[in-house]
């Protein structure tokens, strides 16, 4: 394949990853696709996939021709292999062919089970030209729960904190102290993590952090759909007029005495002390269909995520600020960091781990 055509398929592929970025958060457990439809080296038709059990990015890129006659003689990009299998709808690499599309440019394989090259089968079968493997690193990236969940049978793990320039995470308090926690980042940042927040499926934090802090875990500064939250209360301490246990959102409460649904928004999960802990929760997970949770808080936990290497990315805000004393933050050992973004009482930090790539 000459350079040209390479660069223009990148070119049309990175439109279709931006596509797909639109339905972040939304689209679960399906991944998130974009497609567009070129002719001439025009783009005629565009679309992604907003909600699971509606149309797939491919059919809805397909919808947006205005002139049908065109796909006969055009190219369909899209992110991620057209799907096979019958769902909730029907698979789009049979639309593609019955369709007659000459040429299908893809980003990177679906490897999960019911597709996995299936897709692409089908459709070189009908006699059409299939390109595969273009930005394949930025499709698989964009996608990264999606290939976490199916390829480690575990969410995608995000691990966020702020800690001082001093390297402290909290003050020293203990359950006399005043809940309401000292901040260290600024109302910006914490919108952002609202933000995060609904993006993800599931988010952590242990039993202290909980009494310490009182907080919802919800995502009510940002819009979106608020995460499962996932409570660490081995025996069950926590009193039930705490925030977490509002009806704001769903939360189901690690412990090792009981396993029962409470109420509608309230689970037992009882795991073993025999077993490791992260086993038992990732399963728990992994049967819900969880494919991605942030690990909030507090010290203890996060680190201990960390010391398993049981993580993909971390954010951590900086402030500005310096506590001089207090509960020291959590240790990065192996990390490479990505970027950074600041703001005006902090610095945020990215680094991943386990790259699925």
């Amino acid at each position: 394949m000459g350079d040209f055509f390479m660069e223009q398929h990148k070119k049309y592929m990175l439109r279709c990853i931006q596509l797909a970025s639109n339905g972040l958060g939304n689209t679960y457990p399906n991944p998130i696709v974009g497609s567009v439809i070129v002719n001439n080296n025009k783009i005629i038709g565009e679309g992604y996939h907003t909600k699971a059990g509606t149309n797939h990015a491919e059919i809805n890129a397909i919808n947006s021709v205005k002139d049908k006659s065109l796909l006969k003689e055009s190219t369909l990009y899209v992110n991620l292999e057209p799907c096979s299998h019958f769902g909730k709808t029907p698979p789009c690499s049979v639309k593609i062919a019955e369709l007659k599309i000459p040429k299908v440019v893809i980003g990177t394989i679906d490897t999960t089970e019911k597709v996995s090259g299936k897709g692409i089968k089908i459709m070189q079968n009908a006699g059409i030209e299939v390109i595969s493997g273009v930005l394949n690193n930025e499709c698989r990236k964009i996608n990264k729960r999606f290939f976490t969940f199916h390829e480690k049978k575990r969410p995608y793990i995000i691990l966020k904190w702020a800690q001082t320039s001093d390297g402290f995470i909290d003050i020293l308090r203990n359950e006399t102290t005043e809940q309401k926690p000292k901040w260290i980042s600024g109302p910006t940042e914490r919108t952002l993590v609202h933000k995060w927040r609904a993006n993800e499926q599931a988010i952590m934090v242990g039993k202290n952090t909980v009494i310490f802090d009182n907080p919802e875990l919800t995502t009510r500064n940002w819009y979106g759909k608020n995460p499962l939250r996932i409570i660490i209360d081995n025996n069950l301490q926590l009193v039930k007029n705490l925030n977490v246990f509002n009806t704001s959102a769903k939360t189901a409460v690690i412990n090792s005495i009981t396993h029962k649904q409470v109420s509608n928004t309230i689970s037992l999960i009882k795991v073993s002390s025999k077993n490791s802990i992260y086993e038992q929760i990732f399963s728990f997970l992994y049967n819900s269909e969880i494919q991605s949770i942030i690990i909030e808080g507090g010290q203890k936990l996060l680190q201990s995520f960390i010391d398993n290497n049981l993580w993909d990315e971390a954010r951590v805000f900086v402030g500005h600020n310096f506590f001089y004393q207090g509960i020291k933050a959590p240790e990065l050992k192996k990390s490479n960091l990505t970027r950074k973004q600041k703001f005006c009482k902090s610095t945020l930090l990215f680094f991943e781990n386990n790259s699925i790539i």
